[in-house]
């Protein structure tokens, strides 16, 4: 939604009257104790357009520009209570810097003026509902509304100006930076550049003509320390026995890691690792040979990340082969979501522990005395919850087992699944 006055001049910024000013504060109070789902609205918004499909995707980017979404109306809404009316000082908050550093390298920086615009509106919608609240009084609303208009708009062209000066620094800093020199070679290989093994090899320190381990190590936490990503980067080379790696800084909080594939990785092993990492994650790709497989593993990584973040799963440590089932099942979350309620019926939505005892049970062959050893519970107990999850199946288990098992499967990797 466009909004007047984005251009007025601060010279000429009128001050409304003082009972509008006391509801502006008033309002701006509001925004500050915004429930949850006003703020989820707007998140939602600036993702609506298929072009943020690839933002949507990645849950480091996700959780970044939520954050820079709630700090960006907490400065305005501050602004607003304590000197109600007056020009909002323009505020790019670092998560909005990182993401744009991340867009910087996809070459896809307009889905951030997008995504700002989209939020724009739907915040705009939401004020409007405040200030109708607010007063009943036709000339103070008439007044609130165009005060409120002026101070929006003018705060977001601040802002998308700021933005706008940064990422031209930025790009021609990328120019001078044989760090981002070496993230480009490794990208130009993961898309199919033809480039000479050998040659490209030499310029990154790293034998590609090997078997490798490939893993995607983030996190969605604010203020993430570089150093504590390469802390589990480096546990990953040890866990995988490896004397030569590659890492490269991909954004502010991922790092892309190769290794040579001299053992398998054992991911309780791993998961141990970083256990005294507080937010970081790891993704791990398939292993793959020379060039191809370089490649490959890198790419699966990337898969492994991407079901986790469209999941909302909170798993630490996955690899490729944990899900390659759901990511073929979830590229169309509708059509996925379409499959589990129409396989699973009232088991849906019932209780965890039941869905659990069923999975457990078909992925151990049926076998119910070895189901019951793996999920730590008594064999009665665990008969028990499968007749339970059987009777809430809308056909019967016996003739449906394929289709009840993928449908279990994409239901555990969800958050409220893995609690």
């Amino acid at each position: 939604m466009s909004l007047p006055y984005s251009n007025l001049p601060l010279a000429k910024w009128p001050l409304p009257s003082p009972r509008v000013r006391e509801l502006l504060r008033q309002g701006a109070d509001r925004v500050l104790n915004a429930p949850a789902e006003w703020l989820e609205e707007i998140d939602l918004a600036s993702l609506s357009p298929a072009s943020m499909k690839s933002l949507a995707d990645d849950p480091v980017l996700m959780a970044a520009s939520r954050r820079a979404t709630r700090s960006s109306l907490i400065h305005w809404a501050a602004a607003n209570i304590e000197s109600p009316g007056a020009p909002v000082a323009p505020y790019v908050p670092g998560d909005m810097l990182s993401n744009a550093r991340e867009l910087i390298r996809r070459g896809e920086t307009d889905l951030m003026f997008n995504a700002s615009r989209a939020a724009q509106g739907t915040a705009w919608q939401q004020w409007m509902v405040i200030a109708f609240e607010l007063t009943s009084d036709p000339q103070e609303l008439r007044e609130l509304l165009d005060v409120s208009a002026r101070s929006i708009a003018a705060f977001i062209d601040g802002n998308m100006e700021a933005l706008a000066a940064f990422i031209k620094a930025e790009r021609e800093e990328r120019m001078r930076g044989t760090h981002v020199e070496r993230r480009e070679l490794v990208t130009a290989i993961v898309e199919g550049t033809g480039i000479n093994a050998q040659q490209a090899g030499q310029r990154l320190g790293y034998n590609l003509e090997q078997p490798h381990h490939a893993a995607v190590i983030w996190s969605e936490e604010a203020d993430t320390r570089l150093a504590t990503l390469e802390h589990a980067a480096r546990a990953l080379v040890r866990c995988a026995g490896s004397r030569h790696s590659l890492t490269v800084i991909a954004n502010a909080a991922t790092l892309w890691v190769w290794t040579t594939a001299d053992k398998p990785v054992e991911l309780p092993q791993l998961l141990m690792a970083i256990k005294g990492l507080p937010g970081v994650r790891l993704a791990m790709g398939s292993t793959g040979q020379g060039l191809e497989g370089f490649r490959r593993a890198h790419l699966d990584a990337l898969t492994t990340q991407r079901v986790l973040g469209r999941l909302h799963s909170d798993a630490r440590v996955v690899n490729f082969d944990m899900v390659r089932l759901v990511a073929l099942m979830t590229r169309d979350p509708k059509a996925s979501q379409q499959f589990i309620t129409h396989t699973l019926g009232s088991l849906a939505s019932a209780a965890p522990v039941l869905r659990r005892a069923l999975l457990t049970f078909l992925a151990c062959g049926c076998n119910a005395t070895q189901a019951a050893e793996q999920l730590h519970t008594h064999r009665n107990t665990l008969l028990r919850r499968l007749a339970r999850a059987e009777e809430l199946l809308p056909r019967p288990l016996e003739s449906n087992r394929i289709h009840v098992a993928a449908a279990l499967e994409a239901l555990s990797w969800t958050v409220d699944e893995q609690r």
